[in-house]
């Protein structure tokens, strides 16, 4: 049997926009409550919502912004977010979506590769002054004409929709259909600029439904979004999957703080919790961990990067989410492809990331040949269907390297399908290292050093090495109290896995370079085991191969 599978579903695709969909369950829930924003003491219901959206609406329309039109979003986690992400969405505009942690060149960049003609922003983000940035920056991107200060200008922009009637919103939202572009991500690259993944509402609105209808969301849930919005875990897998449902969508704070997110949980009553391996790591960790009442909880998502077993299975026991699932996917795909069920057996939901998407294809194939692999090899996943992005915004060449001919989202993970349908991760392609011929993959050594009782967190690279070409190195995080040694690591691998798999290096850290999402960055690892071991001459990226190049595509301009 071939590793493809196809996720068959009796529940048709929406065939909607995404204003269209709000609308439709503010009609039958507009007085459940809709979202919770505990740091600026925000309550709306889904009527407040509405309204809130309609008067930010006519109020873009007001500054000029036509459809198609780029507004770009500078923010951690506020209401003014959430209200401008369905407010675009409603009257045509394309929201661009501008990571928290840029700094003035990528700013620059993004601003100026989108042709954002408006950018909404907060005063700064720690301590960081988006302003002073915005100044640096705006004599170099000519199509920004202008741009909104959340904090001191939200009001005066909202003033400006008595310019507009509502009726000229009605007939704006009507115009409207289901493909049109909606939303650029920037994906974060490890070399050179970040690509700006572009996305329908047909794309979000449906991957936001079939999660929620995963995770068995009805208005009675409430769930708590500790993830940030500029990224698919927050705006996709997070409010979209809420309002599709009637949930009510909770943000603990401005960014993610373990203790935050748990006062939330208890303070809120909330029945889901989102966050990455290491928000969950942190959570756990807490001091005061026992002494939250998470009684409430009983499902919610862990995606981003993978599952430490050990780590899921206290997230079950300990946190009551005994219905947590794990996603999988990336931005370029809407982003979720594959989920575990809320009612899968044990060692499916700790071991894999689920099953194929309601509606999605998913491939396994062989990295240089492309030929589908048999159930159970090792190979690179591809993805296609409704979810794969429209392309990446202004740039074909970046297109046709990932959505080959046939329309396959080359994803760059490698990954196994069992005879189930069951998908696990192995790695990133660019990850796996090459020990004198042998391939290893990251995630094997990984889990067992999680088995290490001095061990909270552990991540495995390769390093360089003149006879092998490439060596196993673990940068471990030890539990707190305990006291592990380079010894005792490698002792506790002898016998247990094979030789050329025990780490030849060991560091210990307090924690890892990660992105603003909390994805771990390896490539940022690397670099700093080669500067700190005097290595010289060595290419921290392997080349990798070239996909097919795709013939022609449907790419908006």
């Amino acid at each position: 049997m071939l590793s493809y599978v196809h996720g068959t579903s009796a529940t048709p695709l929406l065939g909607e926009t995404i204003g269209e969909n709000l609308r439709r369950t503010v009609a039958t829930y507009g007085d459940r409550e809709a979202l919770v924003v505990r740091a600026q003491g925000i309550r709306l219901t889904y009527n407040e919502l509405w309204d809130a959206t309609t008067i930010l609406a006519r109020a873009l329309m007001a500054v000029g912004i036509a459809p198609g039109d780029r507004i770009g979003i500078w923010s951690p986690n506020r209401f003014e977010w959430v209200v401008t992400q369905f407010a675009t969405a409603r009257m045509g505009a394309i929201l661009v979506n501008i990571n928290p942690a840029y700094k003035t060149a990528e700013l620059e960049y993004a601003l100026r590769q989108s042709g954002a003609r408006l950018l909404l922003l907060a005063r700064g983000f720690r301590a960081t002054s988006y302003v002073e940035m915005v100044d640096v920056v705006r004599p170099n991107c000519p199509e920004l004409t202008e741009t909104v200060v959340l904090d001191d200008g939200w009001d005066a922009l909202l003033a400006r929709a008595a310019q507009v009637p509502e009726d000229a919103l009605a007939t704006r939202e009507a115009a409207l259909q289901f493909d049109d572009p909606i939303n650029i991500q920037y994906t974060s690259g490890t070399t050179g600029f970040p690509k700006g993944a572009t996305l329908s509402h047909h794309n979000i609105l449906n991957n936001g439904f079939f999660i929620g209808q995963a995770l068995r969301y009805t208005p009675d849930d409430r769930v708590c979004i500790p993830v940030p919005f500029y990224h698919c875990f927050g705006m996709v897998l997070g409010n979209l999957a809420c309002t599709t449902h009637g949930a009510c969508m909770v943000i603990p704070g401005e960014a993610f703080d373990p203790t935050l997110a748990l006062e939330t949980v208890q303070a809120e009553r909330c029945t889901s919790l989102y966050g990455v391996p290491s928000m969950f790591i942190a959570e756990l960790a807490l001091p005061d961990f026992v002494t939250f009442d998470l009684s409430t909880l009983r499902t919610g998502i862990m995606a981003g990067s993978p599952c430490p077993v050990e780590v899921m299975k206290r997230v079950q026991s300990a946190m009551h989410m005994t219905e947590v699932t794990i996603c999988y996917g990336m931005t370029e795909t809407s982003p979720v492809s594959t989920q575990s069920a809320v009612d899968d057996p044990l060692d499916k939901r700790v071991s894999t990331v689920g099953r194929v998407h309601p509606h999605v294809e998913v491939k396994v194939v062989h990295p240089e040949t492309g030929a589908i692999v048999p159930r159970g090899e090792t190979g690179e996943l591809c993805t296609r269907g409704y979810s794969v992005m429209l392309g990446y915004w202004n740039d074909e060449v970046a297109t046709d390297g990932a959505i080959d001919v046939a329309g396959w989202m080359h994803t760059g993970d490698l990954a196994t399908i069992d005879d189930d349908g069951y998908a696990s991760i192995v790695g990133r392609i660019k990850d796996m290292i090459i020990r004198g011929g042998e391939n290893i993959y990251p995630r094997e050594i990984e889990e067992f050093l999680y088995s290490h009782p001095d061990v909270q967190d552990a991540q495995v690279i390769g390093v360089p090495s003149e006879r092998y070409g490439e060596e196993v190195m673990a940068w471990i995080v030890p539990r707190p109290g305990s006291q592990p040694t380079v010894e005792g690591i490698i002792a506790f691998c002898k016998g247990r896995i094979s030789s050329y798999k025990i780490p030849r290096f060991v560091k210990f850290v307090d924690g890892y370079p990660m992105t603003v999402t909390g994805k771990i960055q390896k490539f940022r690892m690397r670099e700093v085991a080669v500067g700190e071991m005097g290595w010289r001459g060595w290419r921290l990226r392997r080349p990798g191969y070239e996909k097919r190049r795709r013939v022609g595509s449907n790419r908006h301009e």
